[in-house]
């Protein structure tokens, strides 16, 4: 055989499949037409028809598809929160949450108010047809209508402009955005809108494993800790996207997001040889069912931490398995649209969310639970003595002044009492807020104004409150341990509010707003407000307890370390194929492909036991011995 036979002897044919079908399953979307103004078509010499589109169609297209994103949900999204009111199994605290979710989003359809105070990066997702014409300013004409809708909307700006690698500046337009343009055959201009909000993309992880990590129990350990790790800082219940493969770390990722959208439900629902994407329904219905039993809950205990699950498995190089997960939130902001030859086409989200709401107002759903109502206005002493007599969970609805806060305001204070000057007589006084406003709509006390990502403030709480501040801190999210042990230590709280229902409180509960302090900050200024029947959870007590705690990874019984030893028990139980505990002969021989002589004596050598089988202790040790056997670990 020549040497050109041998290196080609084992290749098969070619053979060109789409590695993302998304028609294999047929998904249907409803569109609405929105103008058949600035289309047109003509014909090639060749018989083919091409589709002119002018510019302003993509501005127009875009600037409606934002304003639609950011007052309106699709339909399954709503039913889904509708169908926890119907739950016999779902908690008093999961009921309240929903409901207060659709109240949101009835509050928001009036397209005033944006469902979320953090109205997001603008993200356009544009396939042009090889055989559609623009004047080739496509990204140009995308972020005008982007502009449109964030400065002529009550919509926040949130993009930062790096002056240099540690100045930034508000760009005030909340440009750029993201603007990633491909190409498709055909005659038609598809885009998928996306407004994309900081705390649920803080939430997207991607992790090297390997192949050890493939097997049933190893992959339902992994995800069962990854699924705990994502915490409620985001606003559950989550739409989860989880992407096992991927031919590089940024195909996994993007995976992630479009998956997440719901962009990719047509794909197969099987693999190939050929390495096609696909989605593995059985894990999907796994993973929700397994969120289920953790008891996380719709932020605050229960069951509906995810609304659903999506799991697509990629085709990956042998020496790499990527694994990415994200999340959608409770502001579940994505529309398609598409340009065809019929004129322009937006996806159609719902304008009626009320239908969604159940006929009758049960107690159940309103209360979810006993109510203490507590009076901010009372003093802070006072008010610290009577929450410590309820425990984590406890439902409240507060009435009162309250101070906001966030990032660059603490971080000021911060440098007060650095210098000397100590903190302001404000955050000592009264409960601190993490929140931030949308803009104001004529004739309301103010725009969105929901709770922010706790977290980031974490780095100030102890050397606060050993000043007397911020003794009751309200936001979203769990903390980390330090603020814990700060609160036992100084007798203070951490209240948690309901993520995702910026629109209800600044209509129902916010009654009051004035700048307070540090006004040249704008958004990140010092507010004042007053307001009514505020709701709120206790989740941090002043007696070490914290809500959270049962789900954190200090409380695991495995350490989070990936280390060798993980690697090695993920292989181990790949190869304990009757999950005894235990490896024989037979199993060493097919799971590391040796021969049976070989098998035996590796466990004559290594079962140190002498009971006639490998367990893992002695099969760490085995793969310690062997470097062949190590580079099969991670292979």
């Amino acid at each position: 055989m020549s040497s050109w036979q041998v290196r080609h002897a084992a290749a098969a044919p070619f053979k060109y499949e789409e590695l993302f079908d998304l028609h294999a399953n047929e998904v249907p979307t409803e569109y609405r037409k929105l103008s058949s103004d600035g289309i047109s078509t003509c014909m090639l010499p060749s018989g083919e028809k091409l589709l002119k589109v002018e510019a302003q169609v993509l501005e127009d297209l875009t600037h409606q598809a934002i304003v639609d994103v950011q007052h309106l949900f699709r339909p399954a999204h709503l039913q889904m929160l509708s169908n926890i009111l119907k739950d016999p199994e779902a908690s008093s605290n999961d009921r309240f949450v929903a409901l207060e979710l659709l109240k949101n989003a009835c509050v928001s359809a009036g397209k005033v108010m944006p469902s979320c105070q953090d109205t997001g990066t603008a993200i356009a997702m544009v396939k042009r047809g090889t055989h559609v014409l623009t004047d080739g300013r496509d990204e140009e004409f995308i972020s005008r209508g982007v502009y449109k809708a964030y400065s002529e909307g009550y919509l926040r700006y949130s993009q930062v402009a790096p002056l240099s690698m540690f100045e930034e500046a508000n760009t005030k337009t909340n440009l750029p955005a993201q603007i990633d343009m491909l190409s498709q055959h055909g005659n038609t201009y598809d885009v998928l809108y996306i407004a994309k909000g900081g705390g649920s993309a803080n939430k997207t992880q991607l992790l090297q494993k390997t192949k050890g990590v493939l097997n049933d129990k190893a992959f339902t350990d992994f995800v069962t800790e990854l699924v705990q790790g994502i915490g409620t800082a985001a606003c559950p219940p989550y739409h989860l996207a989880l992407v096992v493969g991927g031919l590089s770390a940024e195909q996994n990722l993007k995976t992630v997001k479009l998956a997440s959208c719901k962009y990719l439900d047509g794909l197969p629902t099987s693999g190939n040889k050929l390495g096609r994407a696909f989605r593995d329904l059985e894990w999907e219905e796994k993973i929700r069912k397994l969120s289920q039993e953790l008891g996380i809950g719709a932020q605050f205990g229960g069951k509906y931490f995810l609304h659903d699950v999506r799991v697509v498995r990629l085709p990956r190089h042998g020496a790499s398995c990527p694994v990415g997960v994200g999340v959608s939130c409770s502001a579940d902001r994505q529309a398609k649209a598409k340009i065809t030859e019929e004129g322009v086409f937006l996806e159609k989200l719902e304008t009626d969310p009320a239908k969604y709401m159940p006929d009758i107002t049960e107690q159940s759903l309103e209360k979810g639970g006993d109510i203490v109502k507590v009076d901010l206005n009372k003093p802070m002493e006072e008010n610290l003595k009577y929450l410590s007599q309820f425990p984590v969970a406890t439902r409240l609805a507060l009435t009162g002044t309250i101070i906001v806060a966030r990032d660059i305001a603490h971080a000021k204070m911060q440098d007060m009492l650095d210098s000397g000057k100590g903190l302001p007589e404000y955050i000592k006084q009264y409960p601190v807020y993490y929140a931030g406003p949308a803009k104001t709509p004529a004739g309301m006390p103010s725009g969105s104004f929901g709770p922010t990502t706790s977290g980031r403030m974490d780095q100030y709480v102890d050397t606060f409150q050993a000043q007397r501040g911020s003794m009751i801190m309200i936001g979203k999210g769990n903390r980390s341990k330090d603020v814990t042990k700060a609160c036992q230590k100084h007798g203070g709280f951490y209240l948690g509010s309901i993520g995702g229902v910026a629109a209800t409180l600044s209509a129902k509960s916010i009654k009051k707003v004035e700048v307070l302090d540090m006004e040249e900050l704008g958004m990140e200024a010092v507010w004042k407000i007053e307001v009514e029947d505020f709701p709120a959870f206790v989740v941090v007590d002043n007696k070490g307890n914290d809500f959270f705690k049962k789900w954190s990874k200090e409380a695991a019984k495995e350490p989070e370390a990936d280390s060798f030893f993980d690697e090695a028990k993920n292989f181990f139980h790949g190869l304990d194929k009757d999950q005894n505990g235990k490896l024989d002969v037979n199993e060493i021989m097919g799971g590391l492909q040796i021969t049976k002589d070989k098998a035996e004596k590796l466990v004559k050598q290594f079962d140190v036991d002498k009971d006639g089988m490998i367990d893992v202790k002695e099969f760490e040790l085995m793969l310690l011995k062997s470097d062949a056997f190590k580079e099969q670990l991670h292979s």
